[in-house]
């Protein structure tokens, strides 16, 4: 009964004041909505973080031709020459851990098609390499490895090259340019969208490696070498045995920096994970202000409520009432204040979040946990602000 009748009294204590019952709860509707809101974002901007580290490749471990620092300059991909195929054939042969390799000597060109040309970049890899950079193919097929064994003068084009070149028209089988070399389009791949680092990586078309060696670049050597460990906790291990394995084909002494460089992109993207997470806590943060700014508002508005019915709280002990059921009294309105405005929040972060999802076109997951938190948190801010006056209510002199 005690509780149905503090429920009623808070009911009619918000009715009574209306307007300064809406300004009240607005702080803390705000705050709840904007932690929802926060959360959601945050949840969204890793899942597409999760996603780009699923779309690197089969746990990928890269072999990039050039050190970080030769000499104090940085040597890259072009300028070094020392990486070849027997590198890659040593490393399939004599890394365990590593199950695929696959060479990759790439550059840019000028693609044309009839009366349309694209500059765009290619990659001369095996068959291989499709399935390390988990990279599907939607139209066609692939080159075999007897087109690598020939030189076939074959091309798997991106989506991007696809659209610039061929618009609407059905690109298999037909023959483009590429860099003056007639090659025959045999397949199309899926799309991959931008990288993390914003890269188009749809921009893009795979060829024989022999045929980016022998008739485009006329190199024999490679720019990387892609592998995939057999495992996520393989990398680490197989990417010290790879640089111990490079270091004694390259004659690298201890006192020497190497003329490679091994990189493991997964690295990067749980960085940037990481780096979300903590962006995401730091928001979370700052919109919690907003709730103890409601909380401050609840208090305030609850004092001048003690204030204007000192009367009825007086009357109320003359006549009986226990300082306990007055502090209950009033401790059930400040609750009541905040749930209104944690319920109204909830509905505001859910809304916002919606909209926010579909301004920047990202799947928004709602955390049942965010809103869960939400609810006890709007408890707790009308309990902890509404203890003072709900006890200076009890303690008044009839």
């Amino acid at each position: 009964m005690l509780t149905v009748f503090i429920i009623r009294e808070a009911l009619r204590a918000l009715r009574r004041n209306k307007l300064r019952s809406a300004l009240t709860v607005l702080g803390v509707m705000i705050g709840i909505g904007a932690v929802i809101c926060v959360v959601a974002l945050g949840t969204a901007g890793s899942d597409r973080i999760q996603e780009q580290l699923g779309l690197l490749g089969d746990n990928l471990v890269w072999v990039e031709a050039g050190g970080r620092n030769v000499s104090g300059v940085r040597t890259g991909t072009g300028q070094t020459k020392t990486l070849i195929m027997d590198d890659l054939h040593a490393i399939v042969a004599q890394v365990p851990l590593i199950k695929a390799c696959s060479p990759q000597a790439d550059g840019h060109v000028q693609a044309i098609y009839n009366n349309q040309n694209w500059a765009t970049g290619y990659r001369g890899v095996t068959p291989e390499y499709f399935d390390i950079r988990k990279w599907t193919i939607i139209e066609g097929g692939s080159f075999t490895d007897d087109d690598v064994e020939r030189a076939a003068d074959v091309v798997v084009i991106g989506a991007t090259v696809r659209d610039a070149l061929f618009g609407n028209e059905d690109p298999l089988n037909r023959i483009m340019r590429v860099k003056g070399l007639p090659c025959r389009v045999i397949g199309v791949l899926q799309s991959k969208g931008q990288s993390a680092m914003g890269q188009d990586q749809d921009d893009t078309m795979m060829i024989p490696y022999t045929t980016a060696q022998k008739k485009i670049s006329g190199n024999s050597w490679l720019d990387d070498v892609m592998c995939s460990a057999v495992s996520g906790d393989a990398i680490n291990p197989a990417t010290d045995q790879i640089t111990t394995l490079m270091n004694e084909r390259h004659h690298i002494r201890t006192d020497q920096d190497p003329d490679f460089n091994i990189r493991k992109p997964e690295d990067q993207i749980n960085a940037q994970l990481e780096a979300s997470r903590t962006f995401t806590l730091l928001l979370v943060a700052v919109a919690s202000v907003s709730l103890m700014v409601g909380g401050i508002g609840i208090m305030n508005v609850m004092l001048v409520s003690v204030t204007e019915r000192t009367r009825e709280i007086g009357i109320r002990l003359s006549v009986g009432a226990t300082e306990h059921s007055i502090q209950l009294q009033f401790l059930g309105e400040a609750v009541m204040l905040s749930l209104v405005g944690g319920v109204a929040g909830i509905i505001l972060g859910v809304a916002g979040s919606h909209l926010i999802g579909q301004v920047l076109q990202w799947p928004m997951r709602i955390s049942l946990g965010a809103i869960g938190i939400a609810a006890v948190f709007s408890i707790a801010v009308g309990v902890f602000f509404g203890y003072y006056p709900a006890r200076k209510a009890s303690r008044m002199d009839p």
